[in-house]
């Protein structure tokens, strides 16, 4: 028996509807889930909104339960979360985070959902993939006792990352981004704030001062910024991505010299130093359980119906409704 849903789609460039779904009956070892809510992850889903991904990325970028291929029409997305109605006996009633495109119901191999503990609230543990990255992030760095760490860019991943740092015994982390009001974020979360100009010469060393310095912005000058905060021999971890974006550089001056480095991380794959002790479950489920923190409310900015996410989507992109993580409800 087949089961009716609603997905959302990108049918070209720039624009987004909702199509009906036939779901079919959930197979031995399969899971039908109801969602509740998913996360608009406005990075990536913005540059698959523009069709900005690379030919060269389509099977890299593809998402797990992605439907379609690159640019268009393509169904996707990758933070939902959701109660399982049909299934194992242990799974039946839980609430559990997918890594699924936006759609009222699906149907995925029981595998591929991470139960949330009940200390965390549905609509937080959205954010359950971007603090997986956020977990490899420091997994790649990593950062050491008494470091001084700057992340530049508040937007989810920045926030995670900033958040995990601030655990860290003995490092002092900031936040640096160009919207003043992120300040007030950056104090729900326990880390300092600076705009981008604030922490340049100021005589702790180098330009900036800092040992790590991880970078979020997806933009030349953020990137830019993040080698200049550096101090000697400082290394900028880089999280992010720019699609098919050029990104200049200004290596002639004093980056050899003081020999700074640059780092990409990326969560397709778990961090080579914890490659041999976690599957890519293991690490998601790590993420779910660091949620327990409440402090991770702070990244949850604005909601909206999922019949609005075609109209709501193009102004997420085009920053015309700002957000930090905008919540889908179902």
């Amino acid at each position: 028996m087949s089961t009716d849903a609603r997905a959302f789609w990108v049918v070209e460039p720039g624009r987004g509807e909702i199509r009906d779904v036939r779901l079919p009956a959930p197979g031995p070892g399969e899971v039908r889930v109801r969602a509740l809510y998913s996360g608009v992850s406005r990075g990536t889903e913005a540059l698959v909104f523009r069709g900005a991904v690379p030919a060269s990325q389509y099977a890299v970028m593809r998402a797990p339960h992605q439907e379609g291929d690159f640019p268009a029409p393509v169904k996707y997305g990758y933070l939902g979360v959701g109660v399982v109605e049909e299934g194992p006996p242990e799974l039946l009633g839980r609430t559990v985070f997918c890594l699924h495109p936006h759609q009222t119901a699906y149907v995925v191999p029981a595998e591929a959902v991470t139960v949330v503990p009940d200390e965390v609230p549905a609509r937080r543990a959205v954010l359950a993939g971007t603090v997986e990255t956020a977990v490899n992030a420091l997994w790649d760095a990593p950062p050491l006792i008494g470091d001084r760490v700057a992340v530049v860019g508040a937007g989810m991943v920045g926030c995670c990352v900033a958040r995990l740092l601030s655990r860290v015994p003995g490092v002092t982390v900031t936040l640096v981004d160009l919207d003043p009001t992120r300040a007030d974020v950056a104090g729900r979360l326990g880390v300092g704030f600076a705009l981008p100009g604030e922490l340049l010469g100021d005589g702790s060393g180098g330009l900036g001062g800092h040992d790590l310095v991880v970078h979020t912005s997806a933009t030349g000058d953020g990137l830019q910024l993040s080698l200049d905060l550096l101090a000697d021999e400082g290394r900028v971890l880089e999280l992010s991505w720019y699609g098919d974006s050029r990104v200049e550089l200004a290596l002639g001056g004093s980056f050899h010299s003081r020999r700074l480095g640059i780092r990409a991380s990326q969560v397709g794959s778990v961090a080579a130093v914890r490659r041999s002790r976690y599957t890519h479950a293991q690490r998601l489920a790590l993420a779910v359980e660091l949620l327990r923190d409440p402090a991770f409310d702070a990244l949850l900015t604005g909601e909206s119906a999922f019949e609005e996410l075609p109209a709501v989507l193009p102004r997420l992109v085009d920053g015309s409704l700002p957000a930090i993580c905008h919540t889908i409800v179902y």
